[in-house]
């Protein structure tokens, strides 16, 4: 069975000018598949646009109000770090969407795996606002369309981007139906993820942070996947797993103190497969972050390799 690569050239017309979240990194991944000969062992689709209710079971209609708005005037931010151009909103929809179509191929059984090489991203989207180059909350519109279409009881979110998914992280903050497991530098950008912060009400127990001190690397993350997170993958027992794949904790890239190799991405990624084993495997991986050329295109093939 291959690996489920969900791609548009839509995703393209997301433009952001002079800025680290670029159009230019789907065009060097794309690039990388082809040359490193993994193309043919992926079975590439289109996504579909999420519909405006799929997008409203996690963000309010004024925060799409707002983005109309927003693009309408002309204006270019959404938030200091956040760039919209003309056809921002449609590649935001056909974002969202990539993960819907990924977790029906997914739970038809068509493959097991998926990954979604999709911008915007999302990890950093909160219910209310757009933030921190992220429009719509791609992973969390993915999560609630598998609870409320497959009935799943269990979603498991592991997010490896450096920068804590505080969007994420607030959405299922109070919601023991989900549990979310992030990796990241701290303090870093946004200012969240603080290893105090437990979740809250039912949700008390199913949020996990695991804050890195600048200058950490291979060895410092994989004490954290042995000893915390892949003990507790196991222990939640999930029905499915999504990944916030950021590629920026790696060596070479400018926007992070964190020096992971590229391999570690495909070691991590084994992990979490070989404890899967409650999810059957079913795993949907969404592009966060990562902005330098060798290291993102490095991470991700790693990934993939071990994905399939």
């Amino acid at each position: 069975m291959s690996l489920l690569y969900i791609y548009s050239d839509i995703f393209l017309q997301h433009k952001t000018g002079n800025h680290p979240e670029t159009e230019k990194r789907l065009e060097w991944i794309n690039l990388a598949i082809d040359n490193y000969h993994i193309g043919d062992k992926l079975t590439k689709m289109m996504p579909r646009k999420a519909s405006v209710d799929e997008i409203l079971s996690v963000h309010s209609q004024d925060h799409i109000n707002e983005i109309e708005r927003t693009i309408a005037k002309g204006e270019k931010y959404l938030d200091p770090d956040t760039v919209v151009s003309k056809e921002s909103l449609k590649a935001a929809y056909y974002s969202a969407g990539a993960g819907l179509t990924a977790a029906d191929e997914i739970m038809n059984g068509n493959f097991k795996a998926a990954f979604c090489a999709a911008r915007p991203p999302g990890h950093h989207a909160l219910s209310d606002h757009s933030m921190g180059f992220c429009i719509f909350n791609n992973v969390a519109i993915t999560t609630r369309y598998l609870q409320n279409t497959y009935n799943l009881k269990k979603i498991l979110i592991l997010d490896w981007d450096v920068h804590h998914g505080n969007g994420t992280e607030h959405i299922f903050y109070e919601d023991d139906s989900v549990f979310y497991i992030s990796i990241h530098q701290y303090p870093y950008y946004p200012g969240t993820g603080a290893k105090e912060d437990t979740g809250k009400g039912k949700g008390e127990g199913f949020n996990l942070n695991l804050p890195m001190m600048s200058g950490a690397g291979d060895k410092e993350y994989f004490e954290a996947f042995n000893n915390t997170i892949i003990p507790a993958i196991r222990n939640f027992a999930p029905d499915f797993i999504l990944i916030s794949a950021g590629f920026d904790a790696h060596e070479r890239d400018a926007y992070s103190s964190i020096n992971l190799s590229s391999k570690s991405y495909g070691d991590f990624t084994k992990m979490v497969k070989d404890a899967s084993t409650s999810a059957k495997g079913r795993i949907l991986s969404y592009l966060e972050g990562g902005y330098n050329p060798i290291g993102l295109c490095e991470g991700v093939l790693h990934h993939l390799e071990e994905l399939l």
